[in-house]
């Protein structure tokens, strides 16, 4: 008998909590929340395949691999700020160590060799590609019916030195020097080119995120309350479902606008699960968002922006009347409000799954960081989901 996407979450749920945990209670003795869901992530990710997939046929082959993947899964579930916290705790924790694959204190690498391991995750993309599998083994054959889009700002350790500050001004003064003598040219070649979300429309998912900046610099957002915030850093971008399980996550430049992310995530969820609505914030308001979105034959239910007209209307006479502004029907804010499940998943994923605790520089590394937390996260939001009453 072929078993539901249901019976196969429960199952698995179960087999965790009547199987798995009293063997490896008794082995460790108790086992904390924290270590229960650390075996849960190792169990349902599959660190050998893609682990022995990457492995040289030609050299000394690269030991403790493994271990060290599930030692940063542990760094994330844990929310460990740096590294040598990680190396001290797996050297006290016995349990930990074990969890990990390492039977003995003298076992446990030193603090260069986690280094190395973790730009190699980083590089090879590890990480996503874990939390990929994951998300294809829980969620392929479920109907979701409502996505959340939104973003987060993930502050770094980094910053512009007064060098690049330069030659970034001596380069931003060229180009508009250029722009003024050449102003016709430029415009009419803009024209063709179209903006980035348009372009968008007409470029493979990897041509897209390819096209998408990813450098540290300086974001801007404003709150409910309209005070502006900066930070220095990168901007993560979560599509998360229902059950606040992220399903695919982007980072860009802190300076990249919602928008320009849309259409990328939308290409890379429908990949990867079903679902119907599409719910979004009014930094999302754009027609080519609206109408990519129906092409992947999803409802976009997008808060209007401003200039779609909803501000105060001038007094002065017209000639033509304004055009009637969009307004979300009762049913649509009614699914709309379920779009706070992505502002929920972001607020754990920093205070919980050590998104606001970034040590490491540079893109490739600061979302390999995230994604151990993200993968930690999907996989608790997916037991909780199974976990009986």
């Amino acid at each position: 008998m072929q078993l539901n996407p249901r019976q196969l979450v429960t199952q698995f749920a179960h087999m965790l909590q009547q199987d798995l945990f009293p063997v490896l209670e008794s082995v460790s003795g108790p086992l904390s929340e924290q270590m229960q869901l650390l075996a849960a992530v190792i169990s349902l990710a599959p660190l050998g395949r893609l682990l022995s997939a990457r492995r040289a046929s030609t050299g000394r082959p690269a030991k403790d691999r493994s271990a060290l993947a599930a030692a940063f899964m542990a760094k994330a579930i844990l929310h460990l700020p740096t590294t040598r916290d990680l190396i001290s705790r797996l050297r006290v924790d016995e349990s930990l160590r074990q969890f990990c694959g390492w039977t003995s204190l003298r076992a446990v690498p030193h603090e260069s060799k986690f280094s190395r391991a973790f730009a190699e995750f980083a590089d090879s993309e590890l990480p996503q590609q874990l939390h990929e599998a994951v998300i294809a083994m829980t969620q392929k054959q479920r109907l979701i019916g409502h996505i959340a889009r939104d973003s987060t700002a993930i502050p770094a350790r980094e910053r512009f030195t007064r060098e690049a500050q330069q030659k970034k001004t001596a380069a931003k003064e060229k180009a508009e020097k250029q722009r003024r003598n050449k102003a016709r040219f430029a415009k009419a070649k803009a024209s063709e080119r179209g903006t980035r979300i348009q372009r968008q429309r007409h470029q493979q998912l990897p041509q897209m995120l390819s096209d998408l900046p990813r450098q540290c610099d300086i974001g801007t957002k404003t709150n409910s309350q309209g005070n502006e915030h900066y930070w220095c850093g990168y901007k993560l971008h979560l599509d998360v479902a229902d059950g606040q399980v992220p399903v695919s996550a982007v980072l860009t430049s802190a300076s990249v606008h919602d928008s320009q992310v849309a259409i990328p995530l939308m290409m890379l969820t429908s990949q990867r699960v079903t679902h119907l609505y599409e719910l979004m914030d009014s930094a999302y308001d754009a027609d080519p968002i609206h109408a990519h979105s129906r092409q992947l034959n999803h409802v976009p239910i997008i808060a209007p922006h401003p200039r779609r007209g909803t501000k105060k209307p001038s007094q002065l006479p017209k000639v033509f009347p304004d055009k009637p502004t969009p307004q979300l029907t009762a049913a649509q804010q009614e699914r709309y409000k379920t779009r706070t499940m992505v502002e929920r998943v972001n607020a754990r994923l920093k205070d919980e799954f050590g998104a606001s605790q970034i040590r490491v520089r540079g893109a490739a590394k600061v979302m390999a960081h995230l994604m151990f937390g993200v993968l930690a996260l999907t996989v608790d939001q997916w037991l909780r989901m199974t976990a009986p009453g």
